[in-house]
């Protein structure tokens, strides 16, 4: 699942708003490195349109490619330990860049955006645990707190999420227009 629809599910209308007047979209160029592996980020990016591809190691061994509504940088914000990979524009793309300074002082001046900002990331980094793990073959995936139960979304996350993709395609909209 998109990382921008757990990030977009938790926040609400006005925060996005924010997010969509203190961001900018940028283009990026094929070739064009987002973040280098062992250095840190002043930015977190939201994936507009395009692919990334993320490397890591000396030899820049392809892990995953990043499309529209992914989220990159969101794992520098909460802790100080240098990038974990390479993120790197396989094509032409457009992302939304927002620094990390911006949203920490919003999160500084804003108790009710850091609730919700914390949270998103929260059930975000969580999921994506959940997935490594079975991923990994570790756990039993009806034991792994998965949002599908017996085959039925929880209704509680699938508000939320579609909640997020609603604002992410309002986003996404205004943003392009730019």
């Amino acid at each position: 699942m998109k990382r921008v629809l757990y990030i977009f599910g938790q926040l609400s209308d006005s925060d996005v708003e924010w997010l969509i007047n203190h961001g900018k979209k940028k283009e990026i160029a094929r070739g064009d490195v987002l973040i280098r592996q062992n250095e840190r980020t002043d930015n977190i990016y939201i994936i507009l349109d395009g692919i990334f591809e993320v490397l890591i190691g000396k030899n820049e061994r392809k892990i995953t490619d990043l499309t529209c509504g992914e989220i990159i940088g969101e794992m520098s914000f909460v802790d100080s330990a240098p990038t974990s990979a390479t993120v790197k524009a396989a094509g032409e793309s457009v992302v939304f860049v927002i620094p990390k300074q911006m949203l920490q002082d919003k999160i500084s001046a804003d108790t009710g955006f850091a609730a919700h900002f914390y949270r998103a990331i929260s059930l975000f980094l969580a999921e994506r645990v959940r997935v490594a793990t079975r991923t990994h073959g570790f756990g039993d995936q009806k034991d792994s707190g998965e949002i599908e139960i017996n085959g039925e979304i929880d209704p509680f996350i699938l508000d939320n999420i579609s909640a997020g993709g609603d604002r992410f395609q309002r986003m996404l909209k205004r943003m392009m227009a730019r």
